[in-house]
């Protein structure tokens, strides 16, 4: 069994005056995966660290947004016959734009969309990661992305 400290992941709503919201998902590299995958934005709980605030930390690492609001969707195990890993969803709104503050080892950019084409690349097997599938169709469901 693996043991994990924990992560955060956000759907991040990005409100355009005049024109429809759109997720702000990365096209991140992922060395398991041997290539690039669309995700939301996500990262590992630090020690002690609640997961409200990882979820503001890596928002702003990695896209260069703040979020005004945080709103809890769910908490979800991620692969539980190996690892106790959990990870929080949240959708974030409010969001007002900054400098990111990418890992050394992150290959990644931001890559707006609409929540519709977001649900449509799962559709088409475009997202294939589990807390990305997850995250957007709660936050689709939840009325939370709109």
């Amino acid at each position: 069994m693996i043991r994990h400290s924990g992560a955060s992941a956000i759907v991040p709503i990005l409100e355009i005056p005049g024109e429809e919201d759109q997720v702000l998902l990365i096209r991140q590299y992922r060395y398991a995966a041997e290539g690039f995958l669309y995700e939301v934005p996500a990262g590992r709980l630090e020690a002690g660290e609640p997961p409200e605030a990882c979820a503001h930390r890596e928002l702003k690492e990695e896209t260069g947004y703040s979020a005004g609001t945080l709103i809890p969707l769910t908490t979800i195990f991620t692969t539980p016959g190996f690892t106790d890993e959990r990870i929080h969803l949240f959708v974030a709104r409010g969001l007002t734009s900054g400098q990111s503050a990418l890992e050394s080892d992150e290959i990644l950019e931001v890559h707006p969309t609409s929540i519709g084409r977001a649900l449509q690349m799962i559709d088409e097997g475009l997202i294939i990661d589990g807390k990305t599938i997850v995250a957007l169709l709660l936050a689709a469901r939840s009325g939370q992305s709109e």
